[in-house]
């Protein structure tokens, strides 16, 4: 698996999607508010961070792959934010267009002592506009044939919508390009005839209004395969959290369990399964040894406080060991 590991070096991956800046106000609590019954948080420090695509920009890079980002943003303060962190990180900004209609969805975490207090939610969930929907085409379209993978991350913030989610797929598909999906439940089943799909657990039985319990594998089996009868999607990946995981091409079902963990944040940690399901995809691997690996690297970021991007040094060593036992 080291092998494959290290072929993802220079691999371009183009992901479209939902962008977002993760804000941190952080500080300690030593007192209640004599105006309301609410803490008093004295500011000690503030942060901003890459969220939604542009963390699984972060993963692509942490891979030594090269990421270029697709999106549309607000021409607004924390678009220019969010594009000096892209360039902070060395990450291409070529793919973005600046939206004079939009907000730059920012999600503010308010955090005393530790513990996260209050979160606040500055965004437009709207789908885009028409004039918006060209010009993200427009730069689509210019970086597709440079690229070895594509993936559409949505978030439900409005770029990824029934109109753009057709014709990604379709230049990809007739540029030869793989294609993989991280879904969310508005536009579940418009994402037709993509290489790969990855769902969790929830978000399959909400998209498809299941009321059966899908911790049952013959239920989970029967839904997958009531799922691609619409999507006519190769490969279907669903994450079972604390159960790993199940990789199919509708023919075989394969169950891969989940690792040993000391979980801290289970945050972004499906943003690192898409980026290393990706690429082993670009790479031509088998598509077993594709969910093992996405599988391991999920498992490791979940050992991490926060969203974090995948260690590719500890995915190796944790590769190399997997590798012995099978």
């Amino acid at each position: 698996m080291q092998q494959l590991i290290e072929s993802f070096k220079g691999k371009k991956v183009l992901i479209v999607g939902d962008v977002m800046v993760d804000a941190y106000i952080i500080g300690k609590v030593e007192r209640i508010s004599p105006e309301a019954p609410v803490p008093v948080v004295n500011i000690e420090k503030k942060e901003n961070r890459l969220g939604g695509a542009a963390n699984v920009a972060l993963n692509v890079a942490a891979l030594d792959a090269i990421p270029i980002l697709c999106s549309v943003i607000g021409d607004d303060s924390e678009g220019e934010e969010l594009m000096n962190i892209l360039k902070a990180q060395n990450l291409s900004t070529e793919g973005i267009f600046k939206s004079a209609k939009r907000k730059t969805t920012t999600k503010t975490r308010v955090l005393g002592n530790k513990h996260q207090l209050l979160r606040i939610d500055n965004e437009i969930t709207t789908d885009l506009n028409g004039d918006d929907e060209k010009a993200i085409l427009t730069l689509y379209k210019k970086v597709l044939n440079e690229c070895d993978v594509v993936i559409l991350e949505d978030y439900n913030k409005g770029v990824l919508t029934a109109v753009n989610i057709p014709l990604f797929i379709e230049l990809a598909n007739a540029a030869g390009k793989p294609i993989t999906v991280d879904p969310k439940h508005n536009n579940f089943l418009a994402y037709k005839n993509v290489t790969l799909f990855k769902p969790n657990l929830k978000e399959i039985k909400e998209g498809l209004n299941s009321e059966k319990n899908l911790k049952d594998h013959a239920n989970l089996k029967e839904a997958v395969q009531d799922l691609h009868a619409v999507l006519n999607n190769t490969y279907t990946m669903v994450t079972l959290s604390e159960d790993g995981v199940l990789i199919t091409d509708h023919n075989a079902y394969n169950f891969i369990p989940a690792h040993i963990r000391n979980i801290a944040d289970v945050s972004g940690a499906g943003d690192s399964v898409i980026s290393v399901a990706s690429l082993c995809i670009a790479c031509g691997a088998d598509i077993a040894i594709c969910a093992q690996l996405a599988n391991l690297a999920g498992g490791l970021v979940c050992e991490e406080n926060g969203v974090v991007p995948i260690n590719v040094n500890k995915l190796i060593i944790e590769a190399n060991a997997l590798q012995k036992t099978i």
